[in-house]
């Protein structure tokens, strides 16, 4: 409140103007009481006593009205008469008494939740909701929102929070028993099977695209004393035997070496779940796992894949998360105008934040008012406060003068009656 601005000026300029205007009635009513006082003594009759009478109790309204009015701002003639200049000699505990005054009628409970519950917030925001136009509105904003969030974050600090939080979460849960009771839930429903034909058909295929290099590989592990063709009769009688191996299972479902691999399965998902020191060794695994650095940089590197992936969907119109999002408040905003229980669900929400604002936060609320007063300049708030109220109180001034006219006829009136 440090500055005047041009329209404070213009209306400092219309208190002037009404100030000019109340001393002019009063010098108008002192003129008239002059007048009527200098007919009465020339014998102009009873009418000239009426008229003084009136007059001069118009001054005095008049005169009684200008000290209250003066007295809020200055010191009337500048004399320092007791409990004047009240405005600038009392500011600071106005502006206490004006934060307690709102503290206690604006910020109480009570008040609160009454007049939030006469705006029925709910259904209001439902049919607001229920608009496309807003939904779109609202659906922009949240991207917006979105995208400058996303833009505040740094890549790193985020990445590092994600990382640690996995790495944690890693850290603190043993994943034994969670693979062991899916491995066993697996196997119970055969699932397990088809991964098993899939390698035995790649394995037969591979097996028969490079027969060289598994005889080659057979021949070169030989001892070095045995002769050629032994090896070489050697190396083609495994390849045969793989080759049909493969077949077989490829070919038969109950094969035994099928069999062999299910109970295989199943008792470690069995020990998975229960034997101490094949779980110990899954979490030492899982440990030197988190701790490569091609895994940390695989966790860091998910935040800038979701980042982008967002991003990109908040700034396509079209994108399913905009689409969804839009949907979403349209469905929310028509079942809020239409759901008597959701419109007293969300009214009760906002009454219940609302309340916890002003009871926690209402000696702050009050002390910004407190404290600004204070710091305003004593002279400079009563110039604001005159330029703001002063037009009107001058029409205190105007009335008192007619109300003293019209009482001082009417009581003059009263007593020539009863005198008479």
């Amino acid at each position: 409140m440090n500055t005047f601005s041009e329209a404070d000026e213009e209306k400092q300029r219309g208190v002037r103007r009404m100030k000019l205007t109340a001393t002019g009635l009063l010098l108008f009513v002192a003129v008239v009481y002059i007048l009527a006082k200098w007919a009465s003594n020339e014998g102009a009759g009873a009418w000239a006593d009426y008229v003084a009478a009136a007059a001069e109790a118009g001054m005095v309204g008049a005169l009684a009205d200008w000290f209250a009015v003066t007295a809020l701002f200055r010191h009337p003639l500048g004399l320092r008469i007791p409990h004047t200049a009240i405005i600038p000699t009392k500011k600071d505990q106005l502006g206490v008494s004006l934060g307690e005054f709102v503290g206690e009628n604006f910020l109480s409970q009570e008040v609160v939740r009454q007049r939030l519950r006469t705006v029925g917030i709910g259904s209001r925001l439902g049919a607001w909701l229920a608009d496309p136009e807003h939904a779109d509105r609202v659906t922009a904003e949240l991207s917006a929102a979105l995208r400058g969030a996303l833009t505040v974050l740094r890549d790193s600090d985020v990445q590092a929070v994600v990382a640690e939080a996995i790495t944690r979460r890693a850290d603190a849960q043993e994943i034994a028993p969670g693979i062991g009771k899916l491995l066993d839930r697996i196997v119970a429903d055969g699932g397990h099977r088809r991964a098993v034909d899939l390698i035995v058909a790649r394995a037969h295929d591979w097996l028969v695209l490079h027969s060289d290099s598994v005889m080659d590989a057979v021949q070169g592990g030989a001892p070095g004393w045995t002769p050629r063709f032994v090896d070489k009769r050697v190396g083609e009688r495994i390849y045969k035997e793989l080759l049909r191996f493969c077949a077989e299972m490829r070919d038969m479902p109950s094969h035994p070496a099928r069999g062999a691999l299910d109970r295989f399965l199943t008792d470690f998902a069995a020990d998975l779940q229960s034997d101490t020191d094949t779980r110990a060794r899954v979490e030492r695994l899982k440990g030197e796992v988190l701790g490569r650095g091609e895994v940390q940089d695989l966790i860091a590197s998910v935040w800038t894949a979701v980042r982008s992936m967002i991003v990109s969907a908040a700034e396509d119109e079209r994108s399913e998360l905009r689409l969804r999002v839009r949907a979403s408040l349209l469905s929310l905003g028509s079942r809020m105008a239409a759901d008597p229980k959701i419109q007293g669900k969300v009214d009760g929400w906002v009454e219940g934040a609302a309340v916890y604002v002003v009871t926690t936060y209402r000696r702050e609320i009050t002390s910004l008012i407190t404290d600004t007063v204070a710091g305003w300049d004593a002279e400079h708030t009563t110039r604001k406060i005159e330029a703001h109220i002063g037009r009107d109180l001058q029409f205190i001034r105007i009335n008192g003068t007619v109300v003293g006219s019209l009482a001082g006829l009417l009581i003059y009136t009263v007593s020539r009656a009863l005198g008479a």
